[in-house]
């Protein structure tokens, strides 16, 4: 299974995001109030960069509450990792394991198409072994 059958009926207008003047307490407001781990930080219709919790973590640690007034862009994640639609699922979770990360902007031609966490990937994976078993359960019961 790819990444299309994820975002195939999810609208992009729908995706949380911020830009990246936004200012940290912002954006972390942001990520309480739609209770999310993670925002795609948007420059000029293009994905910047990633702000998660780990990033206020690590400010926080580093500078204490004064770097909530910085801009997300000055301590988002960046380069964003991303994926295309036709990546594969089990592409994907490799990618997610190997870099550490939990969220993967979803883009083709620059432009934004989907927002999918680690959650998303591994419940479609699941559900995916389910209806494989539960047809091999079928064939056998036929057979």
């Amino acid at each position: 299974m790819d990444i299309e059958r994820l975002v195939a009926d999810r609208d992009p207008h729908d995706i949380v995001s911020c830009q990246t003047q936004t200012p940290m307490r912002d954006a972390v407001a942001l990520l309480a109030e739609k209770r999310i781990g993670a925002l795609p930080v948007m420059d000029g219709g293009k994905v910047a960069g990633i702000f998660s919790e780990r990033d206020v973590i690590y400010c926080m640690a580093a500078q204490g509450p004064s770097c909530l007034e910085r801009p997300v862009g000055e301590v988002m994640t960046s380069p964003a990792i991303t994926v295309t639609r036709d990546q594969k699922i089990d592409q994907a979770l490799a990618l997610m394991t190997k870099r550490r990360i939990r969220h993967l902007p979803v883009v083709e031609d620059d432009a934004l198409l989907g927002f999918v966490s680690i959650g998303d990937l591994v419940k479609s994976r699941f559900d995916e072994v389910e209806r494989e078993a539960e047809d091999l359960r079928s064939y056998i019961q036929t057979a």
